[in-house]
């Protein structure tokens, strides 16, 4: 099949298939004359880029498990890869969650402080300060 078959059945474009070619994702893609001509396993191959590429991988990091297209995809490479990928992604959840609770935290201050300004029975309440860093 040609690049507009191949693009059309995996949904990527054919710039992008030309770029995994020239990275070595897809390894040595058969000719026929100027034509570029793909059977089903690269097929499958693109569908496995862009599968990993919308879970977060760079093109990058995905050439030493993909063989550069020859064969099967080490799998087990890839498997240690998304177990890193998972190890990142709960570092950076924790990160988020400390993050939140910081802003809630200045938050509330703030609005303690917008409320002791607004209560009548203060007289004009203390200042307000910008909260302690934490």
């Amino acid at each position: 099949m040609f690049i507009g078959e191949i693009a059309r059945r995996t949904g990527a474009s054919p710039k992008a298939i030309r770029h995994y070619e020239a990275l070595g994702l897809l390894g040595q893609v058969t000719r026929a004359g100027s034509y570029r001509v793909y059977t089903d396993d690269e097929v499958r191959q693109v569908e496995l880029i862009r599968q990993a590429q919308s879970l977060g991988f760079r093109l990058s990091e995905l050439l030493p498990a993909l063989d550069g297209g020859a064969g099967e995809p080490d799998w087990q490479g890839l498997a240690q890869q998304i177990d890193g990928k998972r190890a990142s992604l709960r570092e950076e959840m924790q990160r988020l969650r400390r993050l939140d609770a910081q802003l809630g935290e200045i938050g509330a201050e703030i609005r303690a402080c917008l409320d002791r300004r607004n209560d009548p029975g203060s007289a004009d309440g203390p200042a307000c300060h910008p909260p302690s860093a934490a």
